[in-house]
């Protein structure tokens, strides 16, 4: 009798091995501990007859963060960093979703605007600081103008990649029920596009804690990139690198708090599954 596929014997799959799971504190307390262990021997060993490197110490860091704390000036200049970063995120937020939804709707739309679209992508966020000033003055606007200027690209595209993704049969079925096109957008389209949106504004959340720092270097008397610029002026390298390390903490802190705020109930129990 001749065997068939059922006859032949299919060899049992081989066992997986467990995956390593990395979310356990240890690992992240060894990078911690050996990217400063490598900062301290840097500065305070192999180089610690320059000035100007020793200086950055971090030793000297953690005087120069007890001092901006005693002051109050380390949670004002915060403060005001984390509100101009949330303003301008929220203004990027509306137009990018407003803009790619259009642009994921409307094909006539998104191939006019492509040359322009990919021309002002191009340009650094920094570059339109005399702009900005200009429209805004000095103060918080332009450093919230400058945010949203770097914060928009990624939640406009992220959100007109996800609307040229919904299913056409599901456009149809809404259609077949008496929707209208607002209707079709709002109960269909919105929807299947969250998961694409929430990845743009986490990703513009970082790019703009990175435009922020900087754009608060340009007329403006609060802040943490204020606080840098006056730190270099009085040549206070330990306040330096103090506010590099709160800038970082703060950047770190608010990908953390995204990361858990934005992601579905689903991944929030893979996640601690996997610890």
């Amino acid at each position: 009798m001749t065997a068939t596929a059922l006859d032949v014997p299919v060899a049992a799959p081989r066992p997986r091995r467990a995956p390593l799971k990395l979310g356990t504190w240890w690992y992240p307390l060894a990078g911690i501990a050996a990217a400063t262990g490598l900062w301290w021997l840097l500065t305070d060993v192999l180089f610690a007859e320059r000035p100007l490197v020793a200086g950055f110490s971090p030793v000297l860091a953690v005087s120069g963060l007890a001092e901006l704390a005693a002051s109050g000036s380390l949670v004002d200049a915060a403060a005001a960093s984390v509100f101009r970063l949330l303003t301008g995120l929220a203004v990027a937020f509306v137009l990018g979703l407003a803009g790619g939804v259009a642009l994921g709707q409307l094909a006539w739309l998104e191939a006019a605007t492509r040359p322009v679209q990919l021309f002002l992508r191009m340009v650094s966020p920094l570059s339109w600081a005399p702009v900005a000033i200009i429209a805004f003055g000095v103060g918080t606007w332009p450093v919230v103008a400058l945010v949203a200027a770097a914060a928009v690209w990624p939640i406009l595209t992220a959100t007109a990649d996800g609307v040229r993704g919904v299913r056409p049969a599901h456009r149809q079925v809404a259609r077949n029920l008496g929707a209208t096109p607002f209707e079709v957008v709002r109960h269909v389209v919105v929807p299947a596009i969250r998961p694409n949106v929430l990845a743009g504004l986490r990703l513009a959340l970082g790019l703009g804690w990175v435009v922020l720092v900087p754009a608060e270097m340009l007329g403006v008397t609060s802040g943490l990139g204020y606080a840098v610029l006056n730190a270099k002026d009085q040549l206070a390298f330990h306040h330096i690198t103090a506010l590099i390390v709160v800038i970082g903490s703060i950047g770190f802190a608010l990908d953390v708090v995204a990361r858990w705020a934005l992601a579905t109930p689903r991944q929030r129990r893979d996640e601690r599954s996997a610890r």
